[in-house]
């Protein structure tokens, strides 16, 4: 049977974990999330942050994972596993905030806020990028100021922008794409497992296809949008921005066009309506196989 069209999850609200840590974010903390209360100028406490001798080379433990993903022996959760301790960078852009009238009609920059950079990606999402080192951002935008943070910190800055993508380097050799459970995994400094991977998750769908006769058993697959492809042309299997997931279907014999199109709405709305499918499938495709007898 031939697939229908990708299907995504409508937009679902912050998980309160999530909104609650957003509400506790900046103000009494600096960009790596050290609170600024109760520190001196004198002696350790005099750094302003966790970065005063980063030398602005990409993390060791970033640069190894992804190594063996594009060398076949690793994966995109080692790969976003070893952000969680990992430091990148934030472009900050100068934007003007007000003009003044200058000589001879021109005008001039009066005041001008520091703003971060978002992108659109393909499917018209909000991204915020990321970068592994400074080299990689100067390449990418020259005039852009590096803010270095923690990736968790980063994750939580994407959600704060209303972005669901988090991209690291783009415009180099590798782009790898944090996709939104990823990054509201790394927001929460949880563990994450990559839909296709989840037993949980897919107890849970099987659970709700379960409550359709036709459906005789589901499969979940790594989808076509897990693969990326670097710079020289090599496909990576990993930090594609999705469909990452590939939901198959084992149907019954006997459904004509109508009723398999009847079923696919219906389970789609039945997972939409799971809150555990919200949180940790970002995108889908759907397979439609015949069952064997």
């Amino acid at each position: 049977m031939a697939s229908n069209e990708p299907a995504a999850p409508s937009p679902r609200p912050l998980p309160g974990h999530i909104a609650a840590a957003l509400a506790g974010a900046g103000g009494g903390a600096d960009s790596a999330g050290q609170p600024w209360a109760g520190r001196s100028l004198a002696g350790e406490q005099a750094r302003i942050h966790n970065f005063d001798n980063d030398d602005g080379t990409a993390d060791d433990s970033y640069l190894a994972a992804v190594a063996a993903l594009r060398g076949g022996t690793g994966n995109e959760a080692g790969v976003v596993a070893s952000l969680a301790t990992a430091r990148v960078f934030i472009p900050i852009v100068a934007q003007l905030a007000e003009e003044a009238d200058g000589a001879h009609g021109l005008h001039s920059d009066k005041q001008a806020d520091m703003a971060l950079v978002t992108l659109k990606a393909a499917d018209g999402r909000t991204a915020l990028p990321a970068f592994t080192s400074t080299a990689a951002l100067t390449a990418w935008h020259p005039e852009a100021r590096p803010v270095a943070v923690y990736a968790a910190r980063a994750a939580l800055s994407a959600v704060a922008e209303g972005a669901e993508l988090l991209v690291l380097d783009p415009g180099s050799d590798f782009t790898f794409v944090v996709r939104r459970p990823a990054v509201w995994a790394l927001a929460q400094q949880h563990d994450w497992i990559p839909s296709y991977a989840d037993e949980e998750l897919a107890a849970e769908m099987g659970r709700a296809a379960a409550g359709f006769s036709a459906v005789r058993s589901i499969e979940l697959l790594p989808g076509r949008g897990v693969a990326s492809r670097a710079a020289d042309g090599s496909v990576v299997a990993g930090g594609g921005a999705g469909p990452e997931l590939q939901v198959v279907l084992y149907l019954e014999d006997g459904l004509d066009a109508a009723g398999v199109q009847e079923l696919v709405a219906g389970l789609q709305t039945q997972w939409s309506r799971n809150v555990l499918f919200g949180e940790r499938v970002d995108s889908i495709d759907i397979k439609l196989r015949r069952a064997d007898h």
